[in-house]
């Protein structure tokens, strides 16, 4: 059997009702995300979270320092869990988590997060391009609504498009429930 460890991508203050980029679900999503941390924590598996940090010039959330930036308290790591900050989408691009992986011999990610359209996917793909099995947890991620020449795209239908996308390149997309059966 693959040793596995739950990774946890961007559940920030700035995700939620009165942050600077609210995403539609992210109250439910990191409920679920609570869940499963709970579980991984009880059966003794590893837990890895990412923390973003906006470095850019002009951003207007994840800045440094900020409440916004901040790990949300649903899934706040324990002293003993690594956190890893990032800069971009991917959270192995310019970052020490797949050392950081290895090093734990870890072979298979369990993924949730935010956004599933953004973070979530870029690093579940990395993961993969990488040699990790991955599984992406879809209720235990969430989005937004996008808009492009002007067609608005629900968050939904969002998030849809990205886990279908993901479902063809990773291991397993599934629900909470379906990982917590085994």
């Amino acid at each position: 059997m693959e040793k596995n460890a739950l990774l946890i991508i961007d559940i920030q203050n700035d995700y939620f009702p009165s942050g600077k980029m609210e995403l539609e679900g992210a109250e439910a999503a990191a409920e679920k995300a609570a869940e499963l941390l709970a579980h991984f924590r009880k059966i003794g598996r590893p837990v890895f979270h990412i923390q973003h940090e906006s470095l850019k010039p002009g951003a207007t959330f994840f800045l440094p320092g900020t409440r916004g930036q901040a790990i949300h308290d649903l899934v706040l790591p324990n002293p003993c869990e690594t956190v890893v900050v990032k800069h971009a989408p991917n959270a192995f691009a310019g970052t020490g988590l797949e050392k950081v992986l290895r090093e734990a011999g870890i072979e298979a990610l369990v993924v949730i997060g935010m956004m599933t359209f953004m973070c979530v996917d870029a690093t579940a793909r990395a993961a993969k391009d990488l040699g990790f099995s991955c599984t992406v947890v879809h209720d235990a991620t969430a989005a937004r609504a996008l808009e492009f020449k002007g067609t608005r795209v629900p968050a939904s239908q969002v998030k849809a498009a990205f886990l279908a996308a993901l479902s063809m390149v990773c291991d397993r997309v599934v629900s909470l429930s379906e990982v917590l059966r085994g």
